[in-house]
């Protein structure tokens, strides 16, 4: 079976439509599938429900989805650096199922291993919990999170082999993972693919049986969300005398 598609439109072409659940890998910035995010926004697919840890920034990542309007739902994290966002949402534009982030990290990891539900004691008391079922354990209360299971996730990956297998590299494996084995269809962009068989095995992060279509970006953006840039304050004249 060929997982290669020769774009990141041709790899989503057929498998997305509107009003579907999709993941989204990545963690602000790093290690996002910005070639299919680009993908997605031409394809006009709309009335999405994103899972995503967070929501971009504007103009990039998934900020762009929101700035065309064809995310209806975001189930996330963290939402604090897209203006864009904060406007719909507040404006009631845009819909919010704001997830604790471990909470959010394992619903994605119960849908890809097959649980359909799991207890905790994260966000109890809190609007987190409002209208689910909860249950005691030893002595607490817990509440009931249902797994995510998405129509389509969109993964970012380092280097693949033909048959899928996966190579995450340094933090850009964050959210990625639990968001391929989740989705019903995966779709991957890496920055190079090997011949099967290249891998050692055990460097492999991500067997390809959880991945269905591959994409190659061989040079994407790799932005910096928030580059901090400290001072130098001027040395004494005595340090610079060597005294």
């Amino acid at each position: 079976m060929n997982k290669i598609f020769p774009s990141a439109a041709a790899a989503l072409a057929g498998i997305v439509h509107d009003g579907q659940l999709m993941a989204v890998g990545g963690f602000g910035l790093c290690g996002i599938p910005e070639a299919l995010i680009d993908a997605l926004c031409h394809s006009g697919t709309k009335d999405l429900t994103v899972i995503s840890n967070n929501a971009g920034v504007d103009g990039f990542g998934l900020g762009k989805l929101l700035e065309t309007r064809q995310i209806k739902k975001m189930i996330s994290s963290y939402v604090g650096e897209n203006k864009e966002f904060e406007r719909q949402y507040l404006a009631g534009e845009l819909q919010l199922e704001f997830t604790p982030q471990g909470t959010l990290a394992e619903k994605l990891r119960a849908g890809g291993a097959g649980i359909p539900a799991f207890y905790t004691r994260t966000g109890v008391g809190t609007l987190v919990a409002e209208g689910k079922e909860t249950r005691e354990f030893d002595g607490h209360v817990h509440i009931m999170e249902l797994a995510l299971i998405p129509d389509v996730s969109l993964v970012k990956a380092w280097k693949a082999d033909k048959s899928g297998n996966l190579i995450f590299r340094r933090t850009a494996r964050n959210f990625n993972p639990a968001v391929a084995m989740a989705g019903k269809i995966t779709v991957v962009e890496v920055e190079e693919i090997v011949e099967t068989g290249s891998f050692d095995p055990d460097a492999v992060h991500l067997p390809g049986i959880y991945v269905h279509r591959l994409v190659l970006n061989a040079t994407p953006e790799k932005r910096i969300e928030k580059r901090t840039i400290t001072e130098k304050s001027a040395a004494p004249a005595a340090q610079k005398a060597g005294v």
